[in-house]
């Protein structure tokens, strides 16, 4: 009878010891751990045993991401002027971001340059180069046309693919960088934005003086300092983001790189009180095609079409640009809308779930909706994580497939 007790004593000692290690692992460990997911463990299959509709859900989610923004109406500067800060010391040889950090970043610039004229094309763009502690101006401070009318944006990209042979050393010099980029823009006029965009790939930075008076000099001149960082975070530039309201962040892989690069595309919220709001003259000229050729007051050549400036009626090439007799900004109606879009930005499309769904092809593409997924054997219903793939319009309340929804908010930006 004894040793049956024993027996049982052991056996519940055994359970309490059992207990411990499940209530240990149900203890939350670590801050870092709890943040963390294990991506495979979101692959779950179907009631048919596909990865189809899970993947596809992924893929609209990753659609959709960067969508999500603020929509409320705020105070912008259409017309921007930035100076775009590459760093080409060392460092950038690193192969931590595939193929190397330098060849990634030229591949991106490539596609921010385009993209940042196409979504502000009254706007100006310089490109600045930091290596061996000096800087150099790769190109000036310039908009979709040159003083010269013989180069257009795409010049800021053949400038770059001429750095591509170019062998990083030394290191970086933050405060010449910001010297040169603060020269350019002190000169621009008060109704412009003045920003200066830092890709920084080094953790240490070589300068001739004290850089904090260099931050006080940008913060009088309203100058907005914005830095995207390849390698940890670095105190200076944290400090320099948060003085001059710009924003700072580290690039975690390829495409969080990307993403935070085409999220400074749209113009920032203007938050200095010594912006001033001045009324710009600008002419919408009227395009002409003619039989017989003509010069033209930009590059001194016969040509048969081209643009009649409304005030000096001198002929341009080409839009937008200033004339080159009166000094007029000339501009056409599309380049102001695509300006004027971001002050009233469309609204967030919310998701439908499958139980409110009430139409079975997109509004606007006229495209079927797949079919519901199968009703789970658990629950009898419809899983609540699954993604029906329609976005209704808070205003028309209309249901919009994906592609639709980000055809609208990217491109056409109206509703």
């Amino acid at each position: 009878m004894s040793a049956n007790n024993k027996d049982d004593n052991n056996k519940e000692e055994y359970i309490d010891i059992d207990d411990e290690a499940q209530a240990e692992q149900q203890q939350p460990a670590y801050a870092w751990e709890e943040e963390y997911k294990r991506s495979w463990d979101v692959l779950q299959e179907d009631e048919d045993g596909s990865l189809r509709r899970i993947v596809e859900d992924l893929q609209n989610r990753m659609k959709r991401k960067r969508l999500l923004r603020d929509t409320s109406t705020i105070r912008r500067g259409i017309i921007r002027h930035m100076i775009l800060i590459l760093d080409l010391s060392e460092s950038m040889l690193e192969k931590d971001l595939r193929p190397s950090r330098l060849e990634l970043t030229l591949s991106y610039m490539d596609q921010f340059i385009a993209e940042y004229f196409d979504q502000n094309p009254i706007s100006q763009l310089g490109i600045v180069t930091t290596r061996d502690g000096l800087s150099e101006k790769l190109t000036e401070l310039s908009g979709m046309e040159y003083a010269e009318k013989e180069r257009n944006p795409m010049d800021h990209v053949r400038a770059l693919k001429s750095k591509k042979n170019t062998e990083p050393e030394g290191e970086p010099s933050l405060q010449n960088a910001l010297e040169m980029a603060r020269t350019s823009l002190i000169h621009v006029p008060g109704h412009g934005s003045r920003e200066v965009l830092i890709i920084f790939g080094s953790l240490t930075t070589c300068d001739p003086g004290n850089i904090y008076d260099t931050i006080s000099q940008l913060q009088k001149d309203s100058i907005r300092v914005s830095v995207v960082g390849l390698a940890a975070e670095v105190q200076i530039c944290r400090y320099m983001a948060k003085e001059t309201k710009g924003t700072y962040s580290v690039v975690l892989n390829e495409p969080h790189y990307k993403d935070l690069l085409f999220d400074l595309i749209p113009p920032p919220p203007i938050t200095s009180s010594s912006h001033k709001s001045e009324l710009v003259v600008m002419g919408f000229p009227t395009r002409v095609s003619s039989l017989t050729p003509s010069f033209c007051a930009c590059h001194q050549k016969l040509v048969l079409g081209g643009y009649i400036c409304p005030r000096c009626t001198s002929k341009i090439c080409d839009l937008p640009t200033e004339c080159d007799v009166c000094g007029l900004m000339l501009i056409s109606s599309p380049h102001l809308a695509r300006s004027y879009h971001h002050l009233f930005p469309v609204e967030n499309f919310e998701e439908v779930p499958w139980n409110s769904m009430v139409s079975t092809e997109c509004y606007a593409c006229q495209i079927p909706y797949e079919k519901p997924p199968p009703i789970s054997s658990r629950s009898g219903q419809i899983p609540a994580d699954a993604s029906s793939g329609r976005y209704s319009c808070p205003k028309c309340l209309q249901h919009f497939c994906v592609d639709c929804d980000v055809f609208i908010h990217e491109t056409i930006f109206t509703q």
